[in-house]
């Protein structure tokens, strides 16, 4: 019989630290301050930007659609800017803030004035952690949020979309949509008829992406979850590049040796730190945004 509390729950980012540098995997998702007995979080300006838009956008869906948009999202946005602020969002001067703030002020703006799907029906999944059996043989677990169902009333349906803060677009080989459609597949009894990604930072409207095949979706995320299941069994969790590490790793280790500054708690109970530049060239390129 599979048990939730001793399965290996794993997730698009989990998934993505693994594929990245398993010692970056453990550092964010396994190892826990001995002296807190908290997870550690790196919070650094990206971080802190999407979290502030997707907090912002994702409470819309929880709304009647004729009253969604009676708040301007600019006044949502200030009091969600207010959370990560200062080096709670890992600025460590106010221009770097204020150049970050002004990113998201224009994406909810757009938003604003273009806000297509998000005056239709959403769906809103209930679990606060929308999850399912990936395998009960091998008890693991996949776990997401997803930040947008569209609702199709004629056909009963749903439309995955997923908001995205950064200035590139989502690598082609990336396992985020067979992940968010497997989920979205299992976590809820509607068809899902299509996904999207919405680039706030460079369009007005969605990018639509082909839905993966479920069956070989499955079987990609299966098959590196029960790699990551066998590096924790084992505790090995090497760094593809050695003891010298990777970009993946090396800010989590700098963090370990004490380089890192505490900031706080977050709200999944993580001791969240912030990372000086490493050289004097890394303070002036976080500036160049």
């Amino acid at each position: 019989m599979p048990d939730k509390y001793t399965a290996v729950w794993v997730s698009h980012t989990s998934i993505s630290d693994f594929l990245k540098c398993p010692r970056s995997y453990y550092l964010k998702n396994v190892y826990k301050d001995p002296k807190t007995k908290h997870k550690i979080q790196l919070m650094a300006p990206p971080l802190a930007l999407g979290s502030a838009v997707h907090e912002v956008l994702e409470s819309l869906s929880v709304i009647p659609t004729d009253k969604r948009f009676d708040e301007p999202l600019l006044e949502k946005f200030e009091r969600a800017w207010k959370k990560i602020s200062g080096k709670k969002g890992g600025f460590l001067s106010a221009d770097v803030e204020a150049t970050y703030k002004r990113r998201g002020e224009a994406m909810l703006r757009r938003v604003q004035e273009n806000p297509g799907p998000l005056t239709r029906l959403a769906v809103k999944i209930k679990e606060d952690l929308p999850h399912y059996w990936l395998s009960e043989e091998d008890n693991i677990i996949l776990c997401g949020k997803i930040d947008w169902l569209e609702y199709f009333p004629d056909s009963d349906s749903v439309h995955i979309i997923d908001f995205k803060t950064s200035k590139t677009e989502e690598d082609g080989g990336s396992l985020q949509l067979p992940i968010y459609h497997l989920l979205v597949h299992n976590c809820q009894r509607r068809k899902v008829d299509g996904a999207s990604y919405w680039y706030l930072d460079l369009n007005d409207d969605l990018t639509p992406k082909e839905l993966p095949d479920l069956v070989e979706a499955h079987e990609t995320v299966l098959k590196v979850a029960r790699d990551i299941k066998t590096a924790r069994n084992l505790e090995r969790y090497r760094c593809p590049h050695g003891e010298e590490g990777c970009y993946a790793c090396r800010p989590m280790e700098r963090i370990l040796k004490g380089e890192g500054e505490f900031v706080g708690e977050n709200d999944y109970r993580q001791d969240v730190y912030i990372l000086p530049p490493a050289s004097k060239e890394d303070e002036e390129e976080s500036i160049i945004l």
